[in-house]
């Protein structure tokens, strides 16, 4: 059992946004410590039902009367200051705190956090590690930043010192936690609406390397030189992995896709064979984090049989290139990638599949991304053979940028490719439904509501 100690003041914990992905996961984490808790949200959702099924009593709209009872409010980031249950809070002089900074708390209850970080793949790496965990019987706590079918959720409770997490290096969140050991997948050059630069961009990761313990382990993509350049800021063990750098810890060769674009390849270690792994996920970016996630269990003395049966069934965290169904013979997926990186890597995955011709329907994610990238972005969505572009998701922003789909399509168009700017739902599926032919693939892109367009087309 992690040791609570530090937490034992607050007997009833009344949490505000609490149907969020990693609120609820912090809430069912408490409960089953045995802790009272309540929770608010301006929403119903599966989550908040959920929430209340399990016995945390979850109040649509305010619930004054709970901050009242309550020892320590926690609330999302995303709430406003001036939200009336925080208001109450502190007119009685009840403590409030972040999400970030209560989850980075509870990390410190357990001896193992593992903690999954980079610009691009958290969530899917963080999923393999805690498959390999659960086959290895190691009971971890899980959060992951998305629904995985073999925990029925985002998050699983185990009774164990071993805490598997998400850390998300956006407003330097993961700074708030106590790892004891990482993955460093990739630094890329995202939220720039934040860091401003990619340097200190770089700079919240050399941070972040410094929290691990000497006893710890760090492990780097030997592909990425900004991840490389990390060693020399900790004393923890350092374990690579490569595709293309072979002088690595953990290295693939032999790699060959089926017809769903699903790799098979050897994995050696420091160039002794250690294991042929087989993945249910597409794409060689899927190689280099699987790649990650056995270089992280080696270490906890997984063996790479529990690893492979682990990750044979796993089909990928919800969002992540997954299948929707069929429409006029042709399928259709949906993804949550919203970087160039990412939509390359999509691409990529596509081009190891059989199919006709690709479709791509992208959902821009914030106007300050779109600006700062728009080149990047017109460059990588050139993989597809027919492009789609819906309006932009605001998310956290105003438009204040002077940026629209418009200009993506412009500058896509100024490369000598086709797109279409088709900004209503129904009429870019009315538009597919016309065109798409048998054997073609489809593809929803993006991190907001473009997630709709696939069972609007399917349906």
């Amino acid at each position: 059992m992690p040791n609570i100690d530090s937490l034992k003041s607050y007997k009833n914990i009344h949490m505000v946004g609490i149907g969020g992905v990693s609120m609820s996961g912090i809430a069912e984490i408490l409960q089953n410590w045995g802790f009272s808790v309540t929770g608010s949200d301006s929403t119903q959702s599966a989550i908040t039902d959920e929430l209340n099924n399990r016995g945390i009593k979850v109040t649509i709209g305010n619930d004054i009367e709970s901050v009242k009872n309550a020892d320590i409010v926690v609330h999302s980031a995303a709430i406003n200051k001036d939200h009336p249950e925080l208001v109450e809070a502190r007119k009685l002089k009840i403590k409030t705190v972040e999400r970030a900074d209560f989850l980075g708390e509870i990390t410190r209850c357990y001896k193992n956090t593992v903690t999954i970080a980079g610009t691009h793949g958290k969530t899917t790496t963080t999923s393999m590690v805690s498959l390999a965990f659960l086959q290895a019987n190691l009971d971890p706590s899980i959060q992951v930043g998305a629904i995985l079918d073999e925990i029925g959720g985002n998050n699983k409770v185990g009774n164990s010192e071993n805490f598997v997490i998400e850390a998300c290096e956006y407003v330097e969140s993961f700074l708030k936690f106590s790892p004891k050991s990482a993955i460093i997948l990739n630094i890329d050059n995202d939220h720039l609406d934040y860091f401003k630069t990619f340097e200190n961009v770089k700079n919240a990761f050399i941070k972040y390397v410094k929290l691990l313990p000497e006893d710890g382990f760090l492990v780097l993509n030997g592909d990425d030189k900004n991840c490389l350049d990390l060693q020399q800021y900790t004393k923890a063990k350092c374990i690579t992995y490569g595709i293309t750098n072979k002088n690595t810890d953990f290295f693939a060769v032999n790699i060959v896709f089926d017809d769903n674009g699903f790799p098979e390849f050897d994995v050696y270690q420091n160039d002794k064979f250690y294991a042929r792994i087989k993945l249910s996920v597409p794409g060689m970016h899927n190689v280099s984090n699987c790649l990650a996630c056995i270089a992280m269990c080696h270490e906890y003395g997984i063996s790479s049989e529990d690893i492979q049966n682990g990750l044979i069934d796993f089909r990928g965290a919800d969002r992540r290139f997954e299948y929707k169904g069929m429409v006029n013979g042709a399928k259709v997926f949906d993804d949550y990638g919203h970087h160039p990186t990412e939509i390359i890597a999509t691409a990529k995955s596509l081009m190891n599949k059989k199919y006709n011709k690709s479709w791509v329907i992208f959902q821009p994610h914030t106007y300050s991304r779109t600006k700062n990238l728009l080149d990047d972005f017109a460059k990588a969505l050139l993989n597809f053979d027919n492009i789609i572009i819906v309006d932009i998701y605001a998310a956290r922003e105003t438009n204040t940028y002077g940026i629209s789909s418009q200009d993506l399509v412009n500058k896509i168009q100024s490369f000598g490719t086709a797109a279409r700017y088709i900004p209503d739902f129904e009429e870019c599926v009315k538009y597919l439904k016309a065109n798409v032919k048998p054997n073609d693939i489809v593809m929803t892109l993006g991190a907001g509501t473009v997630t709709k367009i696939g069972p609007m087309l399917v349906e």
